[in-house]
């Protein structure tokens, strides 16, 4: 997985692919839906997540209340202690990682979090979801983000719906 490479076609690509995911929300949500899970499983069958490991590295997840009280329990520490030692609030008000990359990923990119790893990473990258017509801005974001994001919509934009 070249990350710089990928990075390149990403930000190429990106003004065109925001325009194709925002003509997605003019179709019908079942097809799109039924589109993105059909090419989802297709690219995942290809792609490894633990060869690339990018979301892990550059960007952080939300962390809701039980996320917070489910990693701090795993890692036996009070919630408090855990929102100190790792978190801060954003600009929409919501819990996230203090910095990037996220401190429970390993080198082998492995999390050591993971069976109490936060919703968001439960569901990154959100390209099996119902209605994914309301998604599309986080889907724009996600091509940027994750390889395999990209690679669904590079081969979503090729089929005539």
């Amino acid at each position: 997985m070249d990350l710089s490479r990928f990075q390149e076609l990403s930000k190429s690509a990106s003004a065109e692919n925001k325009k194709f995911l925002q003509s997605l929300k003019k179709k019908d949500p079942r097809k799109v839906d039924d589109l993105f899970h059909e090419t989802h499983e297709e690219v995942f069958r290809e792609i490894d997540c633990l060869e690339c490991a990018n979301c892990c590295k550059t960007t952080s997840p939300i962390f809701y209340q039980t996320d917070i009280e489910r990693v701090a329990k795993e890692l036996r520490m009070k919630p408090g202690d855990f929102i100190e030692k790792y978190l801060r609030v954003d600009e929409d008000n919501d819990y996230v990682l203090l910095s990037s990359p996220c401190p429970f990923l390993g080198p082998d990119n492995y999390c050591s979090v993971y069976e109490s790893r936060p919703k968001a990473c439960r569901e990154y990258p959100h390209t099996d979801r119902k209605k994914m017509v309301q998604i599309m801005e986080l889907t724009h974001k996600n091509t940027q983000v994750c390889p395999a994001v990209f690679e669904i919509v590079e081969r979503i934009k090729k089929i005539d719906l």
